[in-house]
């Protein structure tokens, strides 16, 4: 029996899916959520083999809710997301229905996962996704969503001082603290506004509103004094794309 879950906003939507799953016995429905937030719960309490997925939604969208996912299971997306930004992903995802969608139209999604490869093929699909959907979706560029503990915490960008590779995640410091994002610098690198934020060294990435002054260092680096006090280094090409961008 697989395991499926609805993560929707829109109780019209979540009614039409679950109506259309009743021909499909050997799906067993766990759960509907009406948010994100809803959804990353349920995820984590059932480990579902499929999710139809709203992009659009309240407090943290489709996107958001993934990358708080350790290991993300097989998506359709139910969205009313336009077709230009769904090109981004749709190569890459199992399928996905645009609202409002047939019943025909349906079940081929469904089929089409029913008969896909192992499940580790479709996380590795599920994780393109992700990476597909920056550019996407503008709410990538102005938010960074993490988990603390059970908690979800939304992150204004404009709140973040600086962000520090720490293995494999993203220790993202802000006047509260520190989060990690189980992410890449070359992620947030082509996700936050270049004019905003410099890749300074390839274990930095800080904001340029915070810096206080920049002090030579040995050679040809630099140092760069934030308004919180903290020393970032500089390497040689971040100088320069520090220079470009402030415009000394």
């Amino acid at each position: 029996m697989k395991r499926a879950l609805i993560i929707d906003d829109e109780p019209l939507a979540r009614l039409i899916v679950k109506e259309y799953l009743q021909d499909f016995p050997q799906i067993e429905l766990l759960e509907e959520c009406g948010d994100g937030f809803e959804g990353v719960k349920a995820i984590n309490l059932h480990q579902p083999d499929l999710i139809f997925l709203d992009v659009q939604m309240p407090k943290i969208n489709g996107f958001e809710m993934l990358e708080l996912i350790e290991n993300p299971p097989s998506v359709i997306f139910t969205t009313a997301f336009d077709e230009y930004a769904i090109k981004a992903f749709e190569t890459h995802a199992v399928d996905y229905l645009l609202k409002p969608f047939s019943k025909e139209r349906f079940f081929k999604a469904v089929d089409k996962w029913l008969n896909q490869t192992p499940a580790a093929s479709l996380q590795k699909s599920t994780n393109h996704i992700l990476n597909s959907a920056v550019s996407a979706s503008p709410a990538q560029h102005e938010r960074i969503v993490v988990k603390t503990g059970t908690k979800v915490k939304i992150i204004p960008v404009q709140d973040v001082l600086y962000l520090e590779a720490d293995d494999d995640y993203v220790s993202i410091h802000t006047h509260e603290g520190s989060f990690l994002k189980n992410k890449t610098m070359g992620f947030f690198e082509q996700t936050l506004d270049a004019r905003q934020f410099v890749r300074v060294h390839r274990s930095y990435i800080l904001s340029v509103q915070q810096i206080t002054r920049i002090d030579p260092y040995e050679k040809d680096s630099h140092i760069a004094i934030l308004k919180s006090g903290a020393k970032i280094p500089v390497s040689k090409t971040g100088y320069a794309k520090l220079k470009a961008v402030l415009g000394i």
